[in-house]
């Protein structure tokens, strides 16, 4: 058995989904079996029970995903200590982030973290950033770009880069939509929000507040769509489909940013901050060590430019 049986082997525990498994790592269930079957061959006996509704572990399973999980945290440590011994940094790391955070302050980041490690590889996944937390606490990713949940896990340590308003967006172009907000958008009158299509994100931070905010009113709000991913709001919104709640980063990097208006509402939604997150225990290791200290670096680097009095 190699140490990718095993990754894959481990992923599977968590997952307990051959498909999901198979997608996260990018090939066909039938070859996830094959490896399941190979390994199972090799142990002797059965590691997962699974019918066409569950699938779940065998004792033997239970014992060998803690030798798999030795096996390659034993891995780790020797890639760690052989780094440790040479001149520079080497080894691959993994970030999940939206594709705003993508161009945005993580290009200037990656640019900055490259030059000075250019033997480091740079496995970049960009998705929902509402996904962000949980795929770094499942380990699937090293490194997440995310919003600071209220919340923070204990297993992570998060560093704030910038701070965003969220914001109200509507679209800028004629139609019905518009029509029905330009008699209010200059009166100062309260919108009509139960009349009001709305366009959201399906979980995370942003819909957290923005339900609040609605709840706080008293309002039953008119939900039009619920997508994954800021960057789909703004595309819907620009389309007329609905008023949507984005954070304003997300509006000011968006290639549909001259087709929409940001709403003034009172009160405003609380901002949030856009940051790093990494679990806890990854930061002995010298190469994750080396992004977050730069992240560091960065972080007073965007702070002192946003700061008139600095």
């Amino acid at each position: 058995m190699d140490l990718r049986e095993l990754q894959l082997f481990l992923h599977l525990c968590n997952t307990l989904h051959f498909g999901k498994t198979s997608r996260e790592h990018h090939l066909s269930p039938s070859s996830l079996t094959r490896v399941i079957k190979k390994l199972e061959e090799n142990v002797g006996l059965p590691l997962f029970e699974r019918d066409s509704r569950l699938v779940k572990l065998t004792p033997a399973g239970l014992l060998f995903r803690e030798y798999a999980a030795e096996a390659l945290q034993r891995w780790s440590d020797l890639q760690r200590e052989l780094r440790q011994r040479s001149d520079r940094l080497v080894g691959t790391l993994s970030i999940f982030c939206s594709v705003t955070a993508s161009y945005s302050f993580l290009h200037e980041l990656l640019d900055q973290f490259r030059s000075s490690n250019p033997a480091v590889d740079i496995q970049l996944r960009t998705g929902d950033t509402a996904l962000t937390i949980q795929r770094v606490l499942d380990d699937h990713e090293d490194v997440g770009i995310a919003a600071l949940p209220d919340v923070l896990p204990d297993k992570l340590v998060f560093r704030t880069i910038r701070e965003s308003r969220l914001v109200f967006i509507a679209p800028k172009a004629q139609s019905i939509l518009r029509e029905q907000l330009n008699g209010y958008i200059h009166s100062g009158l309260e919108l009509p929000w139960e009349q009001i299509p709305l366009v959201l994100s399906e979980t995370g931070l942003a819909r957290g507040r923005v339900d609040d905010w609605f709840m706080d009113k008293g309002i039953r709000p008119q939900i039009y769509a619920q997508v994954a991913g800021n960057e789909a709001i703004v595309s819907m919104v620009s389309l007329g489909f609905g008023v949507g709640v984005v954070p304003e980063l997300v509006v000011e990097n968006s290639p549909m940013r001259a087709r929409i208006d940001v709403l003034y509402v009172q009160p405003e939604l609380a901002p949030i901050s856009i940051g790093v997150c990494i679990l806890k225990r990854k930061l002995s290791n010298p190469l994750i060590r080396a992004f977050w200290d730069m992240s560091g670096e960065h972080a007073l680097a965007s702070h002192t430019a946003a700061s008139p009095h600095v």
